[in-house]
């Protein structure tokens, strides 16, 4: 419940919506009380640092980001397809993770990558994302593209999150009720909420090069 919709709330809309959709819907606003079992203890505290430094989430409440991304991989809802130089997503997954604490170890006098600060974080997975990582677990993988994939995994957790809808100010499922506006996008559904701020976001970035 905060940014560009602070007072949006996709629930407002969950009346118009049939069971079936109502059921999977809220049953995504468990899934941080899910544990994590693809993923052993020390892997899920580096995932759960990992996922948190890429989506910027540093306070409650939090998209479980790291349970979806666990879910996904235990009953094996992957893409259908698999670069020829790159093991499986779940092999990638845990050879990141790995390669995640073995750099943290080498930099940080044998800490694990989950107990370092922002900054510290920030730094490490800005080189993986830059496909600079090398030594240990790196040399296994293609860097960049072993980024790519998680970071494909991440997102779709997060924005099919109804915390991640509220923040971009999505509607929400269109079943059974429909859109309604089908002209240009400054049109709203009568459900929808008016930005809190109207700067663009790419050129707020883009001047505070966060």
């Amino acid at each position: 419940m905060v940014g560009r919709y602070p007072d949006y709330n996709v629930f407002d809309a969950a009346s118009k919506w049939d069971a079936a959709t109502r059921k999977v819907v809220e049953r995504r606003m468990l899934l941080g009380e899910r544990s994590l079992t693809f993923f052993d203890a020390a892997q899920s505290a580096t995932l759960h640092a990992f996922c948190d430094v890429v989506t910027a989430q540093d306070g409650e409440p939090r998209v479980p980001v790291a349970e979806m991304v666990d879910e996904m991989l235990s009953a094996g809802r992957l893409d259908g397809y698999q670069y020829a130089d790159m093991p499986d997503d779940g092999q990638t997954w845990r050879i990141v993770l790995r390669g995640l604490d073995e750099t943290t170890h080498e930099r940080y006098a044998g800490r694990d990558f989950s107990v370092l600060d922002d900054e510290g974080r920030e730094a490490i997975v800005s080189q993986l994302a830059g496909g600079s990582l090398r030594g240990g677990s790196w040399d296994a993988i293609n860097v960049k593209r072993a980024f790519s994939i998680c970071m494909r995994a991440v997102l779709a957790a997060f924005y099919s999150h109804p915390w991640g809808w509220n923040e971009i100010g999505f509607g929400g499922p269109a079943y059974p009720q429909g859109y309604m506006r089908l002209g240009p996008m400054a049109v709203r559904e009568p459900h929808e909420k008016p930005e809190a701020t109207k700067e663009d976001p790419v050129s707020v970035i883009s001047q505070d090069g966060t």
